[in-house]
């Protein structure tokens, strides 16, 4: 097939049947993941204070426009919140942004927390966001606004970048998901999810979608 051929077909796919597609194959893992998610409901409720999802804002989807998701709770109660607010964690936080809004040894994270982030777990509710149009199985990572707002200062060069990632819906999983996840700072980040914008078909997602298990498995790149 040629390069140009290629490319209508990647583009049919993204317009008329990645949808279909995203529907299918969360009812397929809703079916697959039940069990194990309701096991991990009960461990978080069970093992720590708070809620069982993550109370977190907002993240910034499609085309720049909020949506609400859904995380199995991994860290103590209102811990987004303390880590901006609370004076305790003031050194924490500025670690937080320097190293590109992820810690390593996050005093936060519980001990069930520490399993189901290292095997992306915490990610299984993101399937209802999925069912609900806002996400798709295959996409670039979801970001908070403050995040992508100070990322975007520290990495000016990236603006266009982001504007093309923000085109499309935010993943379950992605090229940025299998190629390392946090050991990629955001510049380089921002590169892989552009370019998975770039090159959308159902061939490249099946090969995404291939690859998450063992990274799920193997908890590589996970913090």
């Amino acid at each position: 097939m040629s390069e140009t051929n290629s490319l209508i077909a990647g583009e049919f796919y993204h317009r008329y049947t990645k949808r279909a597609f995203d529907i299918v194959m969360a009812l397929f893992l809703c079916m697959i993941f039940f069990i194990p998610a309701a096991l991990v409901a009960i461990a978080i409720k069970c093992s720590s204070k708070g809620p069982v999802f993550a109370d977190v804002p907002e993240r910034i989807g499609e085309n720049g426009k909020k949506f609400k998701m859904y995380k199995f709770r991994s860290m103590i109660e209102n811990a987004h919140a303390l880590l901006r607010t609370d004076p305790r964690f003031k050194e924490l936080y500025a670690q937080y942004k320097k190293d590109s809004y992820k810690l390593y040894n996050d005093p936060r994270v519980t001990t069930v927390g520490k399993f189901i982030r290292k095997h992306s777990l915490d990610e299984i509710p993101q399937i209802l966001n999925i069912l609900r149009g806002e996400m798709s199985l295959v996409g670039p990572r979801a970001y908070y606004s403050d995040e992508l707002k100070h990322q975007q200062e520290e990495y000016p060069h990236a603006q266009k970048l982001v504007k093309k990632v923000l085109s499309v819906k935010p993943g379950l999983t992605g090229l940025w998901q299998v190629s390392g996840r946090s050991e990629i700072n955001f510049d380089a980040r921002i590169v892989i999810d552009s370019r998975y914008v770039d090159m959308i078909s159902l061939k490249n997602d099946l090969v995404i979608i291939l690859k998450t298990p063992y990274v799920m498995l193997t908890g590589k790149g996970a913090v």
